[in-house]
């Protein structure tokens, strides 16, 4: 505290260094920039026996070493004395003749006004008093002031709005001051509207974080002081975009709203939305559109989809939302996957044997049927007829549907076999049937092969899973000639491929004729065996059926 105590007489005038009775309360020295205004407060006293006149109280300022009679002080509220003719309008004091008040104001500084200052005080006959002892030094220094922008604290697009250009320390009366802006949010509006203090715009979302900048020119000083600022423009959603990313890669594709991404069943897949907004946006997915009330299956900017499925085929909706307005954006994500067959399933009818096959891919799938080697007409979108066979067969959307009919009698050691296809697999069933020579009648053929039936199926036939076909015979009964036709139906046996396709274990591949339609590019086969039942047989005599139970018996041989 002692320093600052040291120090208060030196910024201020004290009675101790004036004469008895007299003081002056000032500060010693002030400093202001060239152009600007200063006020500089100040009170005085003088003996107390002097206060009862009622004299009226005059003031003056003079420059240090200006004498009081010849001299005119730099201001004074004495109407009969002028000023100095570079201090007129520019040094003022209170024109109160009453009140003992000192104080000096000081406009449009000049480098010539730097110097020391006293104060003097005249009332009545007998006080006239200069306080020479307490002087006031006057310090004007280059103009280094910026301006102040005053902006409101909410910039909306599309709602026009006024800023505000001052410069601190100026005042009415000073120096003339000009105005200029400038900034990329004014476009080519014409210069001449931009020379005011008070600038009018309507801000745009573009103008949302830009400059704009204040220029202020003393006039006749050759000095200009200026000041920039960062527009924060508030506006709605816009801009919407959705970037794809697959697996664990970096790499993305940017999806037009409303486009269509395909995309591998299996794969991971994530969806990415980014908006342009101020505020900041709330983001959302939906799978659909958003509905009132609906509920997202996402509430940020990720959509995760470790792996893709079927079901996920379907529209995908990104909803961005803030306080001046919402956007959306979708993608109608397509799943594609290898051909899956579904049956086939046979059944003896009147005329022939009637079989249909179904398949489910996307793309959609092709279905076709091979009787032997001999590739039969017929595709997904048609139907075709012959004298042996009739084809039917339709789509609709992933579904393919085919039915076969065989007319006539059937040969021995038949193989028949559903072919579906799409660019990504091909899938068949074959059977392997094993007639008699015309024993069908009421007899039933059935067979799943597809996906989890055949696992079904092989677990049934577990005790006759090899690696070759499972052949069961019957011996003829009890009285029977040897070579005699059997008139009930036999047993035969199935294979069927999942995913690969191999020789077939009792030829070479079959090759289709030029004129054929030529299959997909395989894969190795992998072969199932399961055997096929057939109900319904035509009853026989009671002696027969003893017999037949004597001496029934199957046989099962491997082929390596």
């Amino acid at each position: 505290m002692l320093p600052l105590l040291l120090l208060l007489p030196l910024l201020w005038g004290g009675s101790l260094q004036e004469a008895p009775g007299y003081e002056l309360q000032v500060q010693r020295s002030v400093t202001v920039q060239e152009g600007l205004c200063v006020s500089v407060p100040c009170s005085f006293s003088y003996p107390t026996s002097y206060w009862g006149s009622s004299s009226q109280v005059y003031i003056f300022w003079f420059r240090e070493g200006d004498h009081i009679y010849y001299d005119a002080p730099v201001a004074t509220n004495h109407p009969q004395r002028p000023v100095k003719t570079e201090a007129q309008g520019r040094f003022h004091v209170s024109s109160d003749l009453w009140t003992p008040n000192c104080s000096l104001s000081i406009r449009d500084a000049r480098w010539g006004d730097t110097g020391w200052y006293f104060f003097r005080v005249e009332t009545g006959r007998d006080v006239k008093y200069n306080y020479v002892e307490t002087k006031l030094y006057l310090h004007v220094t280059a103009l280094t002031e910026k301006p102040h922008v005053h902006v409101p604290a909410s910039l909306e697009s599309g709602c026009p709005t006024q800023l505000t250009c001052s410069l601190p320390g100026s005042c009415p009366g000073g120096r003339p001051l000009s105005f200029s802006w400038a900034g990329e949010a004014l476009g080519s509006r014409d210069p001449r509207t931009l020379r005011s203090p008070l600038l009018t715009f309507t801000p745009r979302p573009q103008d949302h974080d830009t400059s704009l900048t204040c220029r202020v020119n003393l006039q006749g000083a050759r000095v200009t002081t200026e000041r920039t600022v960062q527009l924060n423009v508030s506006y709605a959603v816009q801009n919407l975009t959705v970037r794809a990313f697959l697996g664990n890669s970096t790499g993305s594709q940017i999806l037009k709203s409303g486009s269509t991404f395909s995309i591998m069943e299996g794969l991971a897949l994530r969806l990415l939305c980014q908006v342009d907004s101020n505020s900041c946006a709330n983001l959302s997915w939906f799978q659909g559109s958003p509905a009132e009330n609906a509920i997202p299956i996402s509430t940020n900017n990720s959509l995760e989809l470790p792996q893709v499925q079927p079901e996920h085929e379907g529209v995908f909706t990104c909803l961005a939302q803030n306080p001046l307005g919402s956007l959306q954006g979708s993608v109608n994500l397509s799943v594609y996957y290898p051909a899956q067959l579904f049956g086939p399933s046979c059944s003896w009818e009147a005329g022939g044997l009637h079989c249909s096959c179904s398949s489910r891919a996307r793309p959609a799938p092709s279905l076709r049927w091979r009787l032997g080697e001999r590739l039969l007409a017929g595709n997904s979108s048609g139907n075709s007829s012959h004298a042996s066979f009739t084809v039917t067969s339709s789509s609709a959307g992933p579904w393919a549907n085919s039915s076969l009919s065989l007319h006539g009698e059937l040969g021995s050691d038949l193989r028949l076999s559903c072919e579906a296809w799409n660019v990504h697999r091909t899938h068949n069933v074959t059977f392997l049937l094993l007639p008699g020579k015309a024993a069908w009648e009421g007899g039933v053929v059935s067979t799943a092969l597809a996906g989890a039936g055949a696992i079904a199926l092989l677990g049934l036939c577990l005790c006759l899973l090899v690696l070759g076909i499972v052949k069961i015979c019957r011996k003829p009964a009890a009285g029977r000639p040897e070579g005699a036709e059997d008139e009930d139906p036999v047993m035969g046996s199935v294979t069927w491929d999942s995913r690969q396709k191999a020789p077939k274990p009792d030829g070479p591949q079959e090759q289709d004729s030029p004129a054929d339609a030529a299959p997909l590019p395989q894969q190795p086969q992998e072969l199932h065996y399961a055997s096929l039942s057939f109900h319904g047989m035509k009853p026989r005599e009671p002696q027969e059926q003893e017999a037949t139970r004597a001496t029934e018996y199957s046989e099962i041989k491997k082929s390596k």
